[in-house]
């Protein structure tokens, strides 16, 4: 049995600290400042965190590299196995040309594209997100940006950005649902918490969206629209999530949004010629005039457009059935992972030693039964819908190269100690641990690109921190969820299905560039939050 030391350098916490960040920062510092393609900078990170904890940390060659094995495994299926799925259903609209009538249909509720951004990678993107999670969201509506006439770099931003307010409570609640069990506290209890957070960042993002497309001007001209789809927005997920279902707080609020954006008079407003659009999405004027965006697609076509979508709706919506869900659930195989014995520095065995593999009751294999549904309804011949998912295999191998080295990064962290010595050192802070609390999910969901995993890191470590402090255990465990989800846009993982969707290889050091001021400035509004929630300023908000 491995025992994971917390303090293996020089006996000091903040040292261990430091060398136990070395992988993260190796992996950000080639992404963003050597500019390495993600699917090198990966496994170079992996290559670190596997000697980081070999060397001080002690960890066993064999139990090191097995901890990698599962996290690549983990990285395949689930995360990659959704993410082939989402896409694959993407190229079969694509084939059949059903795509440009969906793009046509979201053209005309506005052909503003600042209003595009929002109806597209806001409102969809959180339907998406609520629906799926792990990475679809960016990829489709990153893509569908680009057919509207956005310049690639700017629609993978504005998706990456976009997805934020709606991550904790995405995959039907994954994360919060994880983070009530490692920590013990009731899901109502931590959901309602989360659910007086992130709305407060629904409020924001919506206007951040307008000005990444057009500056200040756009942010003078649509912050009415922008400000009533982030209002609605948030009133939707506070309420479902505080009053009715943790699950579908997402699913509303999407909804909602949606339907209050369209019906503001200004969102429907003309813009100001195709000559204005071509000037704020990079791409020539031309591309946007014609018949193209003007024809009337016959209403059966419309329907079948988005029916891909709404079959997504109802294979998830009854997956949550519970008879259903029980009968999906039979197919799980847990199992204990070879060659790993890891005890947490308290002796008890840590949670990696089991491996579980849910074969049915999974996102990716819920969106490939409806793909197969879609297939059907878009008359796509079984041949050629094998081929496309070949095709989309294909085209997404370097970002499956990138996305297991990450997770088998994140595992080798976890399982070594390393993770737990960064959280340990952050919970150190005493009085400024309301602070810090949002930064240790934003770490966690930067690491492993998902909010759940960065949830079953530091959940509990924040609770035990809260009642040592004093302070409101749900509230920090909240906490790391809400601000895990603003880690989400520079994770490794995430930029490289971005670049992937929109045709950008080897670019992610250039999104990374552009949305980590983003993420860092949104952070800091969660950790300020989170410490009036913690004090008399805001206290009120709390449950």
């Amino acid at each position: 049995m491995f025992v994971q030391q917390l303090e293996p350098v020089a006996d000091s916490l903040s040292l261990s600290a430091l060398v136990a960040a070395l992988p993260l920062v190796t992996v950000l510092v080639l992404l963003g400042g050597v500019r390495m393609r993600a699917h090198y900078a990966g496994p170079i990170g992996l290559a670190v965190a596997v000697l980081v904890a070999w060397l001080p940390y002690g960890m066993p060659v064999g139990q090191t590299l097995s901890g990698a094995a599962q996290g690549a495994v983990f990285g395949l299926f689930p995360i990659m196995w959704i993410v082939v799925n989402a896409l694959w259903v993407y190229r079969m609209t694509v084939r059949t040309g059903h795509f440009d009538v969906l793009r046509r249909s979201f053209g005309r509720l506005s052909d503003d594209p600042r209003v595009q951004a929002l109806v597209i990678a806001f409102c969809f993107g959180a339907l998406l997100e609520a629906l799926a999670g792990f990475g679809a969201p960016v990829a489709i509506c990153s893509v569908m940006l680009v057919a509207l006439g956005f310049d690639p770099v700017r629609a993978a931003v504005v998706a990456l950005v976009a997805n934020t307010a709606p991550v904790a409570f995405g995959a039907m609640a994954t994360p919060v649902v994880t983070l009530a069990q490692v920590t013990g506290e009731p899901l109502d209890s931590v959901a309602s918490v989360v659910g007086r957070q992130t709305p407060l960042l629904a409020l924001v993002v919506p206007l951040l969206l307008v000005a990444l497309v057009d500056g200040r001007r756009g942010l003078r001209e649509t912050w009415v629209p922008a400000l009533a789809c982030g209002i609605a927005f948030a009133v939707a997920q506070f309420t479902v999530s505080n009053y009715l279902s943790v699950q579908l707080a997402d699913i509303a609020a999407a909804l909602i949004g949606a339907v209050a954006l369209v019906a503001v008079p200004a969102a429907r407003r003309p813009a100001e010629g195709r000559v204005r659009a071509a000037a704020l999405t990079g791409v020539r004027g031309d591309d946007l005039d014609g018949d193209d965006l003007d024809r009337d697609d016959p209403r059966p076509e419309v329907l079948r457009a988005y029916a891909p979508y709404a079959l997504i709706v109802a294979v998830f919506s009854i997956a949550q059935i519970g008879p259903v869900k029980e009968l999906l659930a039979k197919a799980t195989r847990t199992f204990d992972w070879p060659f790993l014995d890891v005890a947490a520095p308290d002796g008890k065995p840590v949670g990696g030693n089991v491996f579980s593999l849910p074969l049915l009751a999974t996102g990716g294999t819920l969106v490939l039964v409806a793909g197969a549904a879609t297939a059907v309804v878009l008359r796509v011949a079984v041949r050629d819908a094998l081929r496309e998912w070949a095709a989309t295999v294909r085209e997404l191998r370097h970002a499956i190269l990138t996305v297991t080295s990450v997770l088998a990064l994140a595992y080798v962290m976890n399982l070594s100690g390393q993770a737990a010595g960064i959280g340990h050192f952050v919970a150190a802070a005493g009085a400024g641990l309301a602070f810090l609390s949002p930064v240790l999910g934003w770490f966690g969901v930067a690491v492993s690109g998902s909010d759940t995993s960065a949830n079953a890191l530091f959940g509990a470590l924040q609770v035990t921190a809260a009642r040592e402090s004093g302070l409101s255990p749900d509230l920090l465990a909240a906490a790391n969820s809400s601000g895990g989800v603003l880690g989400k846009m520079i994770s490794p993982q995430n930029l490289t299905i971005a670049c992937a969707a929109v045709g950008l290889k080897g670019r992610e050091g250039d999104l990374l560039r552009k949305v980590l001021p983003w993420s860092l400035a949104l952070l800091l509004v969660m950790c300020l939050i989170v410490v009036a929630q913690s004090s008399f300023l805001l206290g009120w908000m709390l449950p």
